[in-house]
């Protein structure tokens, strides 16, 4: 079969590209090799109010399981930092729904989606894309001038193109996460706890849902003495006031990355969401990130198709875009993360003492003047 675009992977990234791309008409088939959009969840499931505004996405209320007022910042000795304001306010969604809810608008604007099928391998023939997809009905091929990778942090995509999507072995995260019942966390705030005995160059987390939170924690397992989920077991018997009477109902666990690839597009093909590594250095985040990249890369997609041209030039103006927005604000977040994972639990104490709010704010967003001066 013949299509104008192919996208591979119906995460939040692969979905936003597939409704923007078939809103201006062109034919897109999404492929997802799991049997449910939306499963397994590895997402702390958090995200912020201004992200979507920005992008003038109004999410569905049925995917929103907690709003958010601000965050509580835990030191290893237990010191509180509140962070509250209009940039922190958000929502806690649950992931299965939200997934589902994007392919569900990807769908109505007329993009085709397949579920429980895999891409198998492309190959490139006579400036096209020749895609082997294995389905319930048997192998197919998918004749395409345009691939987009949107096939997570294990992507296959942007590899079967030739690009680098190997990256250091400390640029990931180990992950483990808990949907919790009975959690007792405060439900306006997100809550986040530091410290080399809590989760060794990462952090622990309890997002607050409906009826449910979700708990976990990242780390980096070149300063960790025992695995991620052994650290989140203890995390939870050392902390009783929100766990006492707390029982876990889904367990998810995988890698997350935390830098980015300098390789995005090849002849044909873009790369998008955690395919490209597109999260945020500092906390790993990565839906506003996916759904950005994905909103950039169409424009370019729709412009490539409409003058057929899929050249590395042609694509490369996504890249571009992405740069110009994020490259410099990426750049010194790397440089705050490798700081970061230098200090002592002393030090998050000193800095728990020393910072506000808004200060920590700021760090994310990587405005370190301040605290160059403070420190």
């Amino acid at each position: 079969m013949k299509k104008d675009c192919l996208v591979v992977g119906a995460g939040p990234a692969g979905s936003v590209f597939a409704k923007e791309l078939a809103m201006k008409g062109h034919d897109v088939m999404v492929v997802e090799k799991k049997q449910e959009i939306g499963t397994p969840k590895r997402c702390a499931e958090g995200i912020t109010k201004h992200g979507f505004d920005r992008f003038g996405i109004k999410i569905h209320p049925l995917c929103i399981y907690g709003k958010i007022k601000g965050a509580s910042l835990y030191s290893p000795s237990g010191k509180k930092v509140v962070m509250e304001g209009e940039e922190m306010e958000g929502y806690v969604i649950e992931r299965k729904i939200f997934e589902k809810w994007i392919a569900s608008e990807a769908i109505k604007n007329g993009a085709e989606y397949m579920v429980k099928t895999q891409a198998i391998s492309m190959k490139r023939e006579n400036g096209k894309w020749k895609v082997k997809i294995k389905s319930i009905e048997g192998m197919e091929e998918v004749e395409t001038k345009l691939v987009i990778g949107a096939d997570g942090v294990e992507s296959k995509v942007g590899r079967w193109a030739g690009l680098k999507t190997v990256n250091k072995i400390t640029d990931y995260h180990s992950g483990i996460q808990f949907e919790m019942a009975n959690v007792n966390a405060d439900k306006n705030h997100i809550h986040i706890f530091f410290g080399r005995d809590v989760a060794p160059l990462g952090y622990a987390w309890i997002f607050p849902k409906a009826f449910s939170a979700n708990v976990g924690l990242g780390i980096l397992e070149k300063g960790a003495k025992m695995k991620a989920y052994n650290y989140l077991i203890r995390f939870i018997r050392e902390n009783e006031e929100f766990f006492r009477n707390a029982q876990p109902i889904e367990i998810n666990a995988g890698g997350v990355p935390v830098a980015h690839f300098t390789e995005m597009i090849a002849e044909g093909v873009m790369l998008v969401g955690d395919a490209a590594q597109l999260v945020n250095p500092i906390h790993g985040g990565g839906i506003t990130r996916a759904i950005h990249s994905s909103i950039m890369a169409s424009k370019i997609a729709d412009d490539a198709i409409r003058k057929n041209d899929f050249s590395i030039e042609k694509l490369m103006e996504y890249q571009k875009m992405w740069d110009l927005e994020y490259e410099e604000k990426t750049k010194k977040l790397m440089k705050l993360r490798g700081f970061l994972e230098k200090l002592e639990d002393s030090d998050f104490e000193l800095l728990a003492d020393i910072l506000h709010g808004e200060d920590i704010y700021a760090l994310t967003q990587a405005k370190l003047s301040f605290f160059i001066k403070k420190v």
